[in-house]
């Protein structure tokens, strides 16, 4: 499977985007799937997850309240909505697919996902 992240931008501080992860290939009905972001002169970090059967999600901390990760099994994508942006969350977002029996406990590190899409920027100026 091929992930395929997009809708990215420049936004100002307290608006909103949707970024989107389309998979190609093949479907996501194998995976789940988790958003991390990278920033400028940090590690990337966790941001969501949400597991492709049972729709079940997981969000950092910092990220609860402001952003929902959704899916569409009709259009096999996963979207990231992101509200009341802040500066601090200019990064680059990568979605990323993990095996469906990953335990939950493992959706928040970086190593439990195999397949990764090559990252949308968002900047947040304020």
């Amino acid at each position: 499977v091929q992930l395929q992240a997009s809708g990215g931008g420049l936004v100002q501080a307290g608006g909103s985007l949707r970024l989107s992860c389309a998979a190609s290939g093949r479907t996501f009905s194998s995976y789940d799937v988790g958003w991390f972001r990278q920033g400028p002169g940090k590690e990337r970090e966790f941001v969501a997850a949400i597991t492709w059967r049972g729709g079940s999600t997981y969000y950092a901390d910092s990220m609860k309240g402001r952003f929902t990760i959704s899916r569409d099994s009709a259009k096999n994508t996963v979207y990231l909505q992101m509200n009341s942006l802040k500066p601090e969350d200019t990064a680059v977002y990568y979605c990323a697919g993990a095996n469906w029996n990953t335990p939950a406990s493992a959706y928040f590190n970086a190593l439990a996902y195999d397949v990764w899409g090559q990252g949308t920027l968002v900047t947040v100026s304020s």
